[in-house]
């Protein structure tokens, strides 16, 4: 009895196999559609928004001039007194300058926000 159930079982999941395994569920659409919804969440998610930001960066270390005031990638202030094509230079306490790379500008700060940080 058991080998019985066991064989009639055997052989309708192997008709339903053969039966559907020339067609996936979605179709060929929906695997486009799905691959097309997923390229589209991809680039409004991702590649959008780093664009922007890079651009953004470039904007603001391509505007960069002497007297700004900045804050570099590791959180330290100064105040730009010499600009060159890749390098800043930075005053970062009295006669302290520091040679930076622009890159490494994160942000200009308004004018006087060295002076009330430091009170």
């Amino acid at each position: 009895m058991k080998a019985l159930f066991a064989l009639i079982a055997m052989s309708v999941s192997s008709a339903a196999l053969a039966e559907g395994a020339g067609e996936s569920p979605m179709g060929a659409m929906g695997q486009l559609v799905f691959l097309g919804g997923f390229l589209l969440i991809f680039y409004f998610l991702l590649w959008r928004p780093q664009s922007k930001r890079q651009k953004e960066h470039k904007e603001l270390i391509g505007n960069l001039n002497k007297g700004d005031e900045v804050v570099m990638a590791g959180g330290m202030l100064g105040r730009v007194t010499k600009v060159s094509e890749d390098f800043v230079v930075l005053e970062v306490g009295n006669g302290i300058e520091l040679p930076v790379q622009k890159i490494a500008v994160t942000m200009v700060l308004p004018k006087g926000t060295i002076k009330d940080v430091l009170g």
